[in-house]
C-alpha cells in the first residue's frame, strides 16, 4: 500500500480524542498547603527554584516545556504514599519522573503540581540467581543492575539507548535493541508495587512464573505512563550470560535489501539477539559522533548468542541470506571491546542524528508494522523524507518491524515545522494502514494522543477512560497523557 509524499501532504492529522472534563491547574492555596507540607516532612528534598523544575519538565522532543510547581525526592515506597496522599487530599498533579529520557512528552506538568522523582529509590532489594529473577526499586537503572549482576553470571536484556531507570522502563513498556530475542518490559516483569491515586499500595502479583488469579493488574500499569499509579518497586526476569556472543555489521546496496534480509532471517527461525537497520544517513551520523569508519549505505548490525557452536551456525546461516540480497561483506566485532563500541554508538543514535545538522532543533519518534510490512513501511517512509526535504535518519529495531526516524528542523521556521508535522502524521497514518502502530517502544505521552482513536477506535479508548476514572477519579496521576478525560 503506497502513500505518495504529494499525495498525503494535506492529507489532515487524525483528530484529538473528545476531551472529557478537563483537569484544571490547582489553586495556589493547595500548591501552598502541598508545597508546605512536603517541605516539613522532606526538607532538602523537596526543591521549589526554577531551574530544577525546568529540568523536571525536559523532555527530549519538540514539546514546549511545562515544569512542576516543585519537585520532591522519596527514598521508599512509603514517602512516594505519603505524597500521593497529600496531593490527593489536596486536588494537586503527581507526575512520576525516572530519568527524564522519555520521548513523547511524558514528564511534562501542563498543569503543574508535584513531581516524584524517583532518583534516590537505588535499592536492589534481593536477587534470586536460582529463580532468575529479581526486586528492585524504581530508581535503578539498566547498567546500575547489569553492573550488579554481572559476577553471578546473570544479566537483565532490555536495553532502551538511554541509561533509563527500571521504574521508567516499567511506566512506558520500554523496549530495545535485544527484544527480537528477549521480548520488551511487558514480557520481563514479574510483578509490581505501585501508589495508587489516593495514595494506598498495591501488589499487583507474586515472584510465579505464571499465575491465573485475578486480574492481570501487572500488564495493566505496565506501559500506563504513571497515569494509573506510580511504580516504586519491580519484580523482573533475568537471564545468563550467553556463553558467546558474536556481532558485526554488514553493509547493504539499498534499504529494501537489508529490510529483505531481516524480514526472512526472522521468517526462517534464525534466534538473532540483535538485528538493527541503519540507513546510511544515520551511518554518516555515528561517524560524526562516534568516530566508527563505517561506509556510508544502508546497514544492519547483527548479534548472536549461544554456544560457540550454536553461534558459529546461526552467523553462517545469516550470512547466506544477506548475501542473497547482495549484502556484505561482514566485519565482525569479535572483541567484547569492539561490539561494546558498536552498540553503544547505536545507543548513541539520537545524539548521532544531531550531529547531521548542528544547532538544529530534532524529535525522534517511532512507529511498528507486522514484519512482512516493513520493507514497504521503510521504503514509502525514505521516499517521503526525500520529497519533503527533510534530514531524517532512520534506525531500527526491525527484527519486530519497528523503526525510528529523527527529524532535525529549525522550530523557527514555521514552514519547516509545517513539513515535518505532516511528515509525522503521514508516518503514522502508513503505519496505521499496514496493520501497525502509532508507536512501538515510545509511548503515547502528549505527542501522541491524536492517533490512538484512529488506532484503537473510540469504544476501545473509552475503556481507557473508564480505567482512567476507576482508578484516578480526580485525574491526579499524570494527567493530559495518553488519554484525554
Amino acid at each position: 500500500m503506497s502513500f505518495p509524499a504529494t499525495a498525503l501532504q494535506e492529507a489532515p492529522a487524525p483528530a484529538p480524542a473528545p476531551a472529557r472534563a478537563a483537569t484544571l491547574p490547582p489553586s495556589a492555596d493547595a500548591i501552598t498547603a502541598v508545597t508546605q507540607a512536603l517541605a516539613a516532612s522532606f526538607g532538602n528534598r523537596l526543591v521549589t527554584s526554577l531551574a530544577v523544575r525546568q529540568q523536571h519538565g525536559h523532555t527530549l522532543t519538540w514539546i514546549p516545556n511545562q515544569p512542576p510547581d516543585a519537585v520532591v525526592y522519596p527514598h521508599d515506597t512509603q514517602e512516594v504514599s505519603e505524597v500521593v496522599t497529600l496531593c490527593a487530599q489536596h486536588g494537586v498533579p503527581v507526575i512520576a519522573f525516572g530519568t527524564g529520557t522519555s520521548l513523547e512528552g511524558h514528564v511534562n506538568a501542563p498543569y503543574g503540581g508535584v513531581c516524584v522523582d524517583l532518583s534516590q529509590m537505588k535499592r536492589i532489594v534481593a536477587v534470586h540467581a536460582e529463580d532468575l529473577d529479581c526486586v528492585v526499586e524504581a530508581g535503578v537503572t539498566r547498567k546500575e543492575l547489569n553492573e550488579h549482576l554481572r559476577d553471578m553470571g546473570l544479566m537483565f536484556p532490555i536495553d532502551p539507548g538511554a541509561d533509563a531507570s527500571i521504574g521508567g522502563m516499567a511506566a512506558t513498556r520500554a523496549s530495545g535493541t535485544n527484544a527480537v530475542r528477549y521480548g520488551t518490559m511487558k514480557d520481563n516483569v514479574l510483578a509490581l508495587t505501585a501508589v495508587m491515586a489516593d495514595g494506598s499500595i498495591v501488589k499487583t502479583s507474586t515472584r510465579a512464573r505464571k499465575t491465573s488469579a485475578g486480574y492481570d493488574l501487572t500488564r495493566l500499569l505496565v506501559g500506563s505512563e504513571g497515569t494509573l499509579g506510580i511504580i516504586t518497586e519491580i519484580t523482573l526476569k533475568l537471564h545468563g550470560i550467553p556463553e558467546a556472543i558474536a556481532a558485526g555489521v554488514c553493509p547493504f546496496p539499498s534499504i529494501k535489501a537489508a529490510c529483505d534480509t531481516a524480514i526472512m532471517t526472522i521468517q526462517t527461525g534464525i534466534p538473532v539477539a540483535r538485528i538493527e537497520l541503519l540507513d546510511e544517513v544515520m551511518i554518516k551520523g555515528f561517524n560524526l559522533h562516534s568516530k566508527l569508519g563505517l561506509p556510508e549505505t544502508p546497514m544492519l548490525f547483527v548479534e548472536f548468542h549461544g554456544t560457540e557452536a550454536w553461534v558459529k551456525e546461526q552467523s553462517e546461516r545469516f550470512g547466506e541470506i544477506a548475501t542473497e540480497f547482495g549484502g556484505g561483506p561482514f566485519d565482525w566485532a569479535t572483541k567484547a571491546e569492539d561490539r561494546t563500541r558498536l552498540w553503544e554508538a547505536r545507543h548513541n543514535g539520537y545524539w548521532a542524528g544531531r550531529a547531521l545538522r548542528p544547532g538544529a532543533d530534532t524529535l525522534a519518534t517511532d512507529v511498528c508494522v507486522p514484519i512482512s510490512q516493513l520493507a514497504d513501511c521503510v521504503e514509502e517512509t525514505k521516499r517521503d523524507i526525500e520529497a519533503t526535504g527533510l534530514i531524517a535518519p532512520i534506525a531500527g529495531h526491525v527484527g519486530d518491524g519497528n523503526f525510528h526516524t529523527q527529524p532535525l528542523l529549525d522550530l523557527s521556521d514555521p514552514d519547516e515545522v509545517a513539513r515535518v508535522q505532516g511528515f509525522l502524521d503521514r508516518l503514522v497514518k502508513r503505519a496505521l494502514a499496514m496493520g501497525g502502530t502509532c508507536t512501538g517502544e515510545h509511548g503515547v505521552g502528549q505527542k501522541k494522543i491524536k492517533y490512538l482513536e484512529a488506532e484503537h477506535g473510540a469504544p476501545a479508548l473509552e475503556v481507557m477512560r473508564a480505567l482512567k476514572r476507576a482508578l484516578d477519579p480526580r485525574n491526579i496521576l499524570n494527567p493530559g497523557k495518553i488519554v484525554l478525560m
